[in-house]
């Protein structure tokens, strides 16, 4: 597998599955993909299918000696009996009364963002798309999850004490890191799962590989 992100929480979500992936990422213009006045599902889904085609087509347009896939066709196994490689890549946006919420722009926005958590609860939207090299086949799911904040979120600088851990929050849509000790504290419960909050639905992975073996039979 060829994981076409560079999100620490994907990484380590297919870690605890225990599938091995080759990293490999080509950033896109995101801003100027979709309609970020229309369904968040379609949105996501949309900006996952955009980064596996042009990933994708920079791997099989790649014509140097030392190419990713040429490498690692030197070094690795193909993907399962049905050979090839499988690209996975991913979009998620937060939504908050009926507002698409995606990576804070600046600290102050992120701390906005945070401060309507304590208000109604935020949903996380996330979008999963596998495309098989060589043939092509790509199949796309979506996941949701809501995460139900206490008033305490919005007490206090959270926002502040989380830069000063270090932690990424300008890298998180919606400033969202349920993952991290002082988010969690705030956290009275989640319809849903964590890892699709994090970023990689378990489950929707799971879903859409066996989709796509069915497909490459089936083809």
């Amino acid at each position: 597998l060829i994981l076409g992100s560079g999100s620490f929480t994907r990484k380590l979500i297919l870690k605890e599955m225990g599938i091995n992936y080759e990293l490999v990422v080509r950033s896109i213009d995101e801003k100027g993909i979709g309609d970020r006045n229309g369904d968040p599902a379609t949105l996501v889904s949309t900006l996952a299918k955009a980064k596996g085609d042009y990933l994708v087509s920079s791997l099989t347009n790649d014509t140097d000696e030392d190419d990713v896939l040429s490498t690692l066709a030197k070094t690795k196994k193909t993907d399962g009996e049905l050979g090839g490689w499988v690209v996975l890549t991913a979009d998620q946006v937060v939504t908050h009364d009926g507002a698409i919420l995606e990576k804070p722009e600046s600290i102050e926005e992120a701390r906005d963002f945070v401060s309507r958590y304590a208000e109604s609860a935020p949903r996380t939207v996330g979008a999963c798309v596998l495309t098989h090299i060589p043939t092509g086949i790509q199949v796309c799911g979506v996941d949701s999850a809501q995460i139900n904040f206490r008033p305490s979120v919005a007490e206090g600088d959270l926002v502040g004490k989380l830069v000063a851990d270090d932690a990424p929050v300008l890298s998180c849509a919606g400033g969202l890191m349920v993952e991290h000790p002082l988010v969690r504290e705030h956290i009275s419960d989640i319809d849903g799962t964590e890892d699709s909050v994090m970023g990689l639905s378990k489950d929707l992975v799971l879903r859409l590989l066996k989709e796509l073996n069915q497909r490459l039979r089936s083809g």
